[in-house]
């Protein structure tokens, strides 16, 4: 862990503004863009990227995608050039948790995979390339996105120990987390149910 010299009062304003800004729903405002329909009565339910693809518009799943893992990198960048490596880690976090709990949507949102992919990046871009790459082999080869993402969550803080010590705890609180959120797609998994990508 980096060491914490940013004033405590800071890093809550850090804490709450990035919380506020993961926890905007690029899924729901795409699917409303694109006259999709309600996200959470198509697929999963998931206000994801890969649920929106699964309504056949690849164009808002990426766009989706790009906002979901911007967000992240963004309010990890800014924390980082207002403050430090502190207020950065503190950024990722909260922007992670706006994510899968945004007080907009009732605190319940989505998996983060993207968000935390995209938190990844900015925190050490050798460690984000590393995960992005781990979960696109996985998903590549299996044909299944929530398998890519387990794998690549679960791969993080062996990454973060090679290419960034001093992240790798909070590599390890990302990887509990995104495995945790994928416990139903674990079940479909051992039951053979899972959906593959690009599957409506």
């Amino acid at each position: 862990m980096p060491d914490f010299v940013t004033p405590i009062e800071w890093l809550a304003v850090t804490a709450v503004l990035s919380y506020f800004l993961g926890a905007v729903p690029f899924g729901i405002v795409m699917a409303r863009l694109f006259r999709l329909g309600n996200l959470r009565t198509i697929g999963s339910g998931n206000i994801g990227a890969t649920n929106v693809l699964r309504t056949g518009n690849k164009l808002a799943a990426f766009l989706t995608l790009i906002g979901d893992a911007g967000k992240g990198g963004f309010a990890v960048l800014m924390a980082r050039t207002t403050f430090g490596e502190d207020a950065a880690q503190v950024a990722a976090l909260l922007a992670f948790l706006g994510h899968a709990y945004p007080v907009w949507l009732g605190f319940r949102g989505g998996k983060g995979v993207a968000t935390f992919l995209g938190t990844m990046l900015a925190l050490a871009w050798p460690l984000g390339l590393a995960a992005c790459g781990t979960w696109l082999a996985a998903a590549a080869v299996t044909r299944i996105s929530s398998l890519g993402a387990i794998v690549a969550a679960a791969s993080v803080p062996f990454w973060a120990l090679m290419l960034r010590p001093e992240a790798a705890f909070l590599a390890t609180v990302f990887a509990v987390m995104v495995v945790w959120f994928h416990r139903g797609n674990i079940s479909r998994l051992r039951r053979g149910e899972e959906p593959r990508i690009g599957r409506k």
